[in-house]
């Protein structure tokens, strides 16, 4: 069964995690375009890339909630709960969703509103403080991500292997 939880583990990982990891990376620059873009086929085909991201952002980010889940039921069939990889990667995984949740998507949400609103001055500067922050918090986001992997794989101070 460890085997089988550990293989959904790691597919949900790359499947969901994988597609998050770029959509909040590609999504500020995108969303600059799109909020300076005069022309209107361009800025059109910007916005929509915009709302591409921000939605794969939001469907993939819930996707990836299997990731945690089937993580802890591996854990439990490998009997490594308690084993300190384990808890430094439930930690960094709780902020990177935390940072998800409370940065990335209602940031991204700004930039969404900003479009929907072109002439709105209040959206655009929702819009436009929310993008001095994305590529950082993606970066972060991203950082936390690898870390985890890291610890997934070389899980330091365990007894059984690696």
């Amino acid at each position: 069964m460890a085997k089988l939880l550990l293989s959904l583990h790691v597919l949900a990982s790359v499947l969901f995690i994988g597609p998050v990891a770029v959509a909040v990376s590609m999504f500020p620059r995108r969303a600059r375009a799109a909020l300076t873009e005069s022309t209107g086929g361009a800025e059109q085909l910007q916005a929509a890339a915009t709302r591409l991201l921000h939605r794969i952002t939001q469907v993939y980010a819930l996707l990836g909630l299997a990731v945690p889940l089937l993580g802890v039921g591996t854990a439990q069939a490998m009997d490594v709960m308690g084993d300190p990889w384990l808890i430094t990667s439930i930690v960094l995984t709780a902020v990177a969703a935390a940072l998800m949740l409370l940065f990335v998507v209602p940031g991204q949400q700004a930039t969404i509103d900003s479009l929907d609103a072109p002439g709105n001055a209040e959206e655009r500067t929702r819009a436009d403080k929310g993008l001095r922050l994305l590529p950082m918090t993606a970066g972060v986001f991203n950082l936390l991500w690898a870390v985890v992997v890291v610890l997934m794989v070389i899980r330091p101070g365990s007894t059984t292997g690696a």
